[in-house]
């Protein structure tokens, strides 16, 4: 039996003319400058890395030659899976969505390395319009309330930002000092939306003995 998988295995090690090769990178070239161009225009500000961008374009051309590597080599290919495994990336992920477009530079590699460029281009054009029509689409942003003053405005600042805000703001830090106190408040965008048409910094500075009011938003461009 021993005799018949190796057998199997010498027998089943194709290899691809030089003009498969060239058709299959210029079909992963093309697929991945359409990922590149949905990342570009799913992605602004600083979430945006053009080195990440450039990445995902590179990684579906080596993953095409270590398609075209492999072929039908199984004992090529489990020798493949055993190198790659011990690999570590240690690269943090900076947006969720980057994620999905890694797995798509793959996924697009393997149909170009194995000349399967019908399910490449399918697949990758109907990514690409769901990309256009959610990609912009953000989370529900959260911001911070910090306020910092005397101990003896501390009970008139919570008074003042529970009434502004109808009870609805959560305490989340109380530091406090000999002779002063900071408050951290979390705040939803709802909850800012309907009480825009109140200065809650002019409110509190009016209390006397408070020295800063910062407002900071918890969006994924601050916090990546």
């Amino acid at each position: 039996m021993n005799q018949d998988i190796l057998s199997y295995i010498m027998n089943h090690a194709g290899s691809l003319s030089l003009q498969e090769i060239l058709v299959n990178f210029i079909a992963a070239i093309a697929v991945g400058g359409v990922i590149f161009l949905s990342y570009r225009f799913s992605h602004s500000g600083a979430l945006y890395s053009g080195k990440f961008n450039v990445s995902l374009w590179m990684l579906t051309l080596v993953t095409t030659l270590v398609m075209c590597v492999i072929g039908n080599n199984i004992a090529l290919s489990l020798g493949m899976v055993g190198a790659l495994s011990i690999v570590r990336f240690r690269t943090a992920v900076k947006d969720a969505r980057d994620t999905a477009y890694i797995f798509w530079a793959v996924a697009a590699g393997i149909c170009c390395g194995i000349s399967d460029f019908m399910i490449a281009v399918l697949g990758s054009a109907v990514i690409f319009l769901l990309m256009l029509a959610l990609g912009n689409i953000q989370g529900n942003n959260r911001y911070l309330l910090i306020v910092r003053g005397s101990t003896s405005a501390g009970e008139k600042i919570e008074q003042t930002v529970q009434e502004v805000y109808g009870g609805k703001a959560r305490l989340c830090v109380k530091n406090s000092a000999r002779e002063s106190v900071e408050y951290i408040y979390e705040l939803s965008q709802k909850l800012l939306q309907r009480t825009e048409d109140v200065n809650i910094s002019e409110r509190l500075f009016q209390l006397g003995n408070v020295e800063t009011v910062d407002l900071v938003s918890q969006n994924d461009e601050i916090t990546s």
